[in-house]
Formats: C-alpha cells, sequence, structure tokens
C-alpha cells in the first residue's frame, strides 16, 4: 500500500497556492466516508477487468469506503459519450477514465492533481513525456496516467519470415534482455533497413501492412515515423513548420514504403492491421500486443512466429507512437479527498503489476521504472516476444500533433491530417508541393482556437 492523503493536508496545499507531496495517511471523516463511483474503460482482455475490481475493493474494504465501478465501451466512443455529458450536466461518477485528449477537453472541470502525481514521480521517477503533455495543461495536471488501456504501437513482426526473406535476425537484434542490445546491431535498424526488408518480403508474398487511414493506428505510427525525420506540423509557439525539407523527405520515403503494402490499407480501420498479421499474410505491423493475443487462440501457428521490436530510426531519432490513458477526478466530487487516496493506491508499482499481468503485458504504465515486469518477460509463445514492447534502448515515445499546444495538438491528430498527407500523395499521386500547401491551410484553420 502506499502513501496516504489527508483533507488537511489537501486544504493547507490549496491555502499555501503550491502542490505539496502528500504522504499522511488517509483518514476516515465526515466529508471523506461514503462510496466512490468510477467509470472506467472497458477492457478488451478478458479478466482485466476483475483485477481493478480487486484493486479497488481491496482499498475500500481497509479505508471503508463503498467502491463501484461501471465499465463503459469505447467502441462508438459511448467512454467519450459519457464523460461529455458528466462534464456538462455537473454530476455522475467521482473519477473518470479519459482517453487520448479528453484531459485537454474536459480541464476546466477536472480537479488539479499535482499532489497525487508529484508523490508517484517522488516514488517512481520520471513520467512519460506524452503522458505529461495530454494531462499537465497549463503547469497542471489534470489526469493520472494508469496503465489500464494505455498502449505503445511498436513493430510486431515475424520472425521466421525476416529472416527468411530479409535475412535479418530480429531475435538476435532485440533479444529479451535490454542489457544485451548491442548498439552496433540496432543502429542498424533504420527506416532505409525496413523499407529494404518490406520490398522483399513484399517480393515473397507476405508484405508489411501499415493502416493509411483516419483512425489512431494510422495517425500515430506515421506520427513516429514523420517525429524520427525531424517533422513539425506546428510548434509550441503557434509556427506553422510544415513546409520544410523534412517532410519533403518524409513524404519521398513514405512512397516508396505504401508501393509495398497492400492496397486496401487505405481502407483499413484499427482492426485492419490486426488481421492481417493474424491471417498469416502479414510480415509486420505496428500495435500492441492485442493482435498476437488474438493470434494465440484463433491462429497459434502464427503467434509463435511474432516478435515484438523497437521502431525504425530515422534522421532524428527511434520513436514510436503512445496512447496512454488517465483517470480524472471531476471537479464536482463530493468525496475528492477519498478519490485522489484510490488514485494513488491504483498507482502504486504493486497495483501496476497486477494490472499489466492481467491483460498478457498489453498495459503500460508511464513510468519507465516499472518496464521490469516480469509479465513481459515471461508471456509467450514465444517466451520474450512482449519483452521489447516497452520503449527500451534509445527508443522514444511520440505524440502526433505534438509539439503544439494542447487545443492545436488535438485538432492536428482527431483531423488526420499526417495520414491525410500521406495520402494524397502516395495514392492520389497529388504534387508534393500542392500537399504541403493543403496541410498550411488546414493547419491554419487549428490554430484558430
Amino acid at each position: 500500500m502506499g502513501t496516504r492523503i489527508t483533507r488537511r493536508s489537501v486544504l493547507k496545499t490549496a491555502a499555501l497556492g503550491s502542490a505539496a507531496i502528500i504522504s499522511a495517511p488517509y483518514v476516515r471523516g465526515a466529508y471523506a466516508a461514503g462510496k466512490l463511483t468510477l467509470g472506467c474503460w472497458d477492457h478488451w482482455v478478458p479478466g482485466a477487468n476483475k483485477t481493478l475490481d480487486k484493486i479497488c475493493n481491496e482499498w475500500g474494504e481497509k479505508n471503508k469506503v463503498e467502491v463501484h465501478i461501471d465499465y463503459i465501451t469505447s467502441q462508438g466512443e459511448k467512454d467519450k459519450l459519457t464523460a461529455a455529458a458528466e462534464a456538462q450536466a455537473g454530476t455522475g461518477h467521482d473519477i473518470m477514465s479519459h482517453r487520448d485528449w479528453n484531459i485537454q477537453v474536459h480541464q476546466r472541470v477536472l480537479e488539479p492533481l499535482d499532489d497525487v502525481v508529484g508523490q508517484l514521480i517522488k516514488q517512481y521517477g520520471p513520467i512519460s513525456p506524452v503522458a505529461e503533455y495530454l494531462a499537465k495543461i497549463k503547469g497542471t495536471w489534470r489526469g493520472v496516467p494508469t496503465a489500464v488501456g494505455s498502449q505503445v504501437k511498436p513493430c510486431q513482426s515475424r520472425f521466421d519470415l525476416f529472416k527468411e526473406h530479409a535475412g535479418i535476425d530480429l531475435q538476435d537484434m532485440f533479444p529479451a534482455d535490454e542489457a544485451k542490445y548491442d548498439k552496433a546491431k540496432t543502429d542498424k535498424w533504420t527506416w532505409d533497413t525496413f523499407l529494404d526488408s518490406a520490398q522483399k518480403l513484399h517480393k515473397a508474398g507476405f508484405p508489411v501492412g501499415l493502416p493509411m487511414g483516419q483512425t489512431s493506428d494510422a495517425v500515430d505510427w506515421v506520427g513516429a515515423l514523420f517525429n524520427s525525420f525531424g517533422v513539425v506540423m506546428v510548434d509550441a509557439k503557434d509556427n506553422i513548420k510544415i513546409n520544410s525539407d523534412e517532410t519533403r523527405k518524409a513524404l519521398e520515403y513514405l512512397k516508396k514504403l505504401m508501393a509495398v503494402n497492400p492496397p486496401e490499407v487505405y481502407a483499413w480501420d484499427d482492426a485492419g492491421n490486426n488481421r492481417w498479421m493474424i491471417s498469416g499474410k502479414g510480415s509486420s505491423i505496428m500495435n500492441p500486443p492485442s493482435s498476437w493475443a488474438v493470434a494465440k487462440r484463433d491462429n497459434p501457428t502464427v503467434a509463435e512466429k511474432i516478435w515484438h521490436h523497437p521502431m525504425p530510426m530515422g534522421p532524428k531519432g527511434r520513436f514510436v507512437g503512445q496512447l496512454p490513458q488517465f483517470y480524472g477526478l471531476w471537479a464536482f466530487s463530493k468525496n475528492k479527498s477519498a478519490a485522489k487516496d484510490l488514485l494513488l493506491h491504483m498507482s502504486q508499482r504493486e497495483s501496476m503489476a497486477q494490472l499489466v499481468e492481467a491483460s498478457f503485458g498489453y498495459d503500460l504504465p508511464s513510468f519507465k521504472s516499472m518496464y521490469d515486469f516480469d509479465t513481459w518477460k515471461k508471456v509467450g509463445p514465444p517466451v520474450g516476444t512482449a519483452y521489447s514492447y516497452p520503449p527500451r534502448g534509445d527508443e522514444q515515445t511520440s505524440m502526433a500533433g505534438a509539439p503544439a499546444r494542447a487545443e492545436v495538438g488535438a485538432q492536428i491528430y482527431n483531423q488526420a491530417i499526417n495520414t491525410v498527407m500521406v495520402s494524397k500523395f502516395t495514392q492520389g499521386n497529388e504534387k508534393l508541393d500542392d500537399v504541403i500547401k493543403w496541410a498550411e491551410k488546414e493547419l491554419e484553420g487549428t490554430l484558430r482556437v
């Protein structure tokens, strides 16, 4: 059990006008007893919700607080619609799950959580820059990063096909032990190497499958590639930077890469690349272990040949798309002190380890110090397949839309400006300068907020 919050310390902090680190035990009193309600993302992994129930109920029993969780599906964006309705009505759950940009959307009705996040950083060290970008609004944390549903999207490849057709041993290059990474080998895993491999695999009849629609899987991997080439759409000072040599080089590269993808990738939703890998036709996608987990059930001969490993490196580094989830505490909650204490409990290393195990390694904490959990070392087959799912080595996390201020970044992301640019150039065969001019006009529109 982690450190606790007292209502007195919270009030004292507010009176001083600063976000102090909270360390005293939570004490049940007239303003804290009773009930806490949570609206949580409904996990796709069977049984994962039960683990969250267990963690919250243990805390509730110990602190004599009744905890009730409603699991809300993200299908049809029902979770976001529910959060929007509660924010507008000023009533609902005490704690609510928020995906991607929703902390920014609801910042005005979310309680500051500097005390909770400050305590976690004190305990566990640096937090993901992407989590900070999405949940620390104008210097104030409005959400607590959670492992539940949080993900990155590195390469998920068939090591047998890469070895046979491209002459690359991915298991040797990225072994299931970061201490054994050899920089001389990992430095060779570049976007040029990926393109060469993709061309050979395409010729052999096992193309890579990289979505190029307007859903998150596409936006995230293209955003990571753009970052690795040094592409900036809008900087933190509202300067539009898309008209650059870096943008031209990235798009010229993608013209070659998309030519060796199956043509249907332009119409894929977020399940398209999963189905491609599970079918046995695909050689590499960029995705969490969800497709591998389904392949274990539906096509085990494919699953046992899958290896998760870092993204290719570009001229400006190696980046992987990250999509964290958060818990927010509504400002209209009647039980804030207890809610903050529960958030601390849910975020402790012991709790996170249970959540990661329940999701078979899919859920990803925002603290790199937690990347040593045994789950990623042990899940299989093959054993070690998910070890390099968390960012390791020189891989940095990436968020399409950054470094623009969050209000602008959210529009860049949700309008999928990066993948639309690529589609115009690679599928629509529009001139490069015309594509960039189109993007400039779209980006001008995002600044009118």
